[in-house]
């Protein structure tokens, strides 16, 4: 394989994005559609030939003596700043970017192909698809960078991309107001996560050529990676607030991801991120951009575990996160509010695994490759499944035009195709075997107990959450009492169109067998294959979880019934809290508005009015009167120039006399 492939890969998206987005709107809608989703089914073909290549053909670049092998299909320099602060452009292929490859361009085909018809009457057709090429181009730049510059560049590509894609109803100010939310939360993050990179190349890039890191880009993926435990002995030493930089630059970088990924306390924006089109939510806010901040950890892995400390903080950040997600999706009634919190928690879940991925015996710190690979695991099976639950929810929103579970009801009669994918992808997210969600679940759970039976335990009891809402939503959209409305003449709901039913059949179908597939063969944190195994007390123990959680849903909601209130009624306060998502955008409005504006910036601003620009004021009055004082002394009078003169050789003599006293 050489490098024609790798470039078309990056390289149509691209040119997609400027041929719809520059000449789109001289095309019919038809015309960019198939535009659009032809480009993209090429490039899914030219990803699924990469990655099986890359697993599967046995290349000596690929794999030696059994191990995978991190291989730069072609790198090139594009801006060098010194010998060793060098940012390339290039392909890296190794386990977890040839695994990308595959979940980025089969959802993103998905999403191209189901948009065909949800969107088919909505306005700017074409600029929609020109934005979901870019956003494309966007991912797969970002996953197979080669260094840590070019990531960057492409992760703000595709924050980009989001703001464009949640604000793309620009007409509602909802929508508006969800994008511009979504970009400065994640460009707070962001610069922290600049500062990490600045921090950690600034020491490597410091360390002596003639040493073992050699004359290697500071920036550089490879070189990162397989020098950890150099870079740990060459940073290590240096301490800021009694920490050691190397711990400060790992967790500066997360805050990066956690931006990306809507960790607490940045989780904020996600939630409004679903005022853009539905299959939007599917691609980005999903299946792809919110695990970057997962990637960005894997990618990072063995710096990580030279820094214990950062992977402990990783892990107790996504467990609040994964346990307070689930507890507010439990009290949503916006079909796409819930799914978008369980991603928050899901994506939470993987963060828990890699920070559990590590173990500390008395000769220092091993890797465990069991939390990286389940934390892995899980990314591809919950892009699978999670993807299927959003297009699902956009078929029904489609079918009854309201977002509001409240106003759906008896679904499964009408809707007998969407109703058996959804439920397929409950019961892969509840954790029910033999759906995808059990396997990657399940060895996810085994990396937590085994780290501690703490984190073991807290996250059985998020997976029951999981469970319990997914179904209380299953079942009070397809199972509640109709909606009156149905009866009315032409408004009887139907099941989407082929373009929309077809992806959801295609994702139940990956959600039913992707558990089987033998992930840890492929991928993991060194390259060497890892036997899954199903951990019995594990599974038993989440499985009865799962299951008991799915019961008590049915026992609430499989009827119209009054149990629901009653339990609201009992903890009115709670539930009142976790539906106004326990008041987090409240108190972000306080600190902007009442501390950071009418304080900080208010005083901010008397300072600029006052003191800044009342001097610059009080200067130019000044030079203006004396301006208007002496300007009587270019008259034009020569009787005028003769006193000046007069008075100006007095005035030196004067001096001159003095002078020589």
């Amino acid at each position: 394989m050489g490098i024609t492939l790798p470039i078309l890969i990056l390289a149509i998206p691209f040119t997609m994005f400027l041929i719809l987005g520059i000449v789109g709107v001289k095309m019919s809608r038809k015309l960019a559609g198939i535009l659009g989703i032809t480009a993209l089914g090429a490039v899914a073909v030219m990803a699924y030939y990469v990655a099986f290549t890359y697993f599967f053909s046995g290349d000596p670049r690929f794999i030696v003596e059994g191990v995978r092998q991190q291989c730069q299909l072609f790198d090139v320099t594009w801006l060098a700043f010194t010998d060793r602060l060098v940012v390339n452009i290039g392909f890296l292929l190794d386990p977890i970017s040839a695994m990308m490859l595959v979940v980025i361009t089969t959802i993103s085909f998905m999403v191209h192909l189901y948009s065909w018809g949800y969107m088919e009457h909505e306005p700017g057709f074409q600029r929609y698809y020109a934005f979901l090429a870019l956003f494309t181009f966007s991912m797969l730049g970002l996953v197979v960078a080669t260094n840590i510059f070019q990531m960057y560049i492409f992760w703000e590509l595709v924050g980009v991309s989001s703001y464009l894609l949640i604000g793309f109803f620009y007409k509602l100010p909802s929508a508006v107001s969800a994008s511009k939310k979504a970009f400065i939360v994640t460009r707070f993050a962001d610069l922290f996560m600049l500062i990490g990179i600045l921090v950690l190349s600034y020491y490597v890039s410091n360390a002596p050529a003639d040493g073992p890191l050699g004359s290697a880009s500071a920036f550089n993926f490879l070189m990162l990676n397989s020098n950890a435990g150099v870079i740990a002995n060459t940073v290590l030493g240096a301490t800021f607030m009694s920490g050691s930089v190397l711990t400060w630059a790992m967790v500066l970088i997360f805050v990066g991801g956690m931006g990306k990924s809507a960790m607490m306390p940045l989780h904020i924006w996600l939630p409004d991120a679903m005022e853009g089109p539905t299959p939007v939510s599917a691609l980005i806010h999903a299946a792809t951009m919110v695990v970057a901040g997962v990637y960005l950890v894997a990618r990072f892995f063995p710096l990580y575990c030279i820094v214990p400390d950062s992977l402990t903080f990783i892990t107790i950040v996504g467990a609040i996160t994964a346990f307070y997600a689930a507890v507010v999706a439990c009290a949503q009634i916006d079909i796409k509010r819930v799914l978008a919190f369980s991603t928050i928690s899901q994506i939470a879940f993987m963060m828990v695994s890699l920070g559990c991925a590590y173990n500390q015996p008395i000769e220092g710190v091993h890797y465990s490759g069991l939390g990286y690979m389940a934390g892995m695991f899980h990314l591809f099976t919950h892009a699978m499944f999670k993807a299927l639950l959003f297009l699902g929810a956009g078929a029904l929103i489609h079918a009854v035009h309201s977002n509001n579970y409240t106003e759906m009801g008896g679904l499964r009669k009408y809707m007998p195709i969407t109703h058996w994918t959804f439920l397929i992808g409950c019961l892969a997210i509840a954790g029910i075997w033999p759906f995808s969600g059990f396997f990657s679940k399940d060895e996810m759970l085994a990396a937590m107990f085994n780290r501690h039976w703490f984190w073991g335990a807290w996250m059985t009891m998020v997976a029951g959450l999981t469970a319990f809402y997914m179904f209380r939503l299953y079942y009070m959209i397809f199972w509640w009492e109709e909606n009156p409305k149905y009866a009315k003449s032409g408004h009887k709901p139907h099941d989407a169109p082929w373009q929309m039913s077809l992806p959801l059949i295609i994702l139940a179908a990956v959600s039913c067998v992707a558990g089987f597939i033998p992930f840890g063969e492929f991928v993991t944190f060194n390259g060497e294959p890892y036997h899954i195994h199903i951990e019995g007390s594990v599974a038993a123990t989440s499985l009865t979880v799962a299951v008991v959680s799915i019961a008590l849903a049915t026992f609430m909601y499989a009827r119209k019934n009054n149990r629901p209130t009653m339990v609201k009624n009992l903890w009115p306060a709670l539930w009142t809290a976790a539906n106004r998502r326990f008041y987090w955008d409240e108190i972000y409005m306080f600190i902007t508005h009442k501390i950071i504006f009418n304080i900080i910036c208010r005083g901010i601003a008397w300072f600029d009015r006052h003191i800044i620009d009342g001097t610059m004021n009080g200067l130019a009055a000044m030079t203006n009167f004396f301006s208007v004082k002496i300007k009587g002394m270019q008259s034009g009078y020569i009787q005028t120039y003769v006193m000046w003169y007069f008075f100006g050789a007095v005035a030196l003599a004067v001096i001159t006399w003095l002078c020589l006293l």
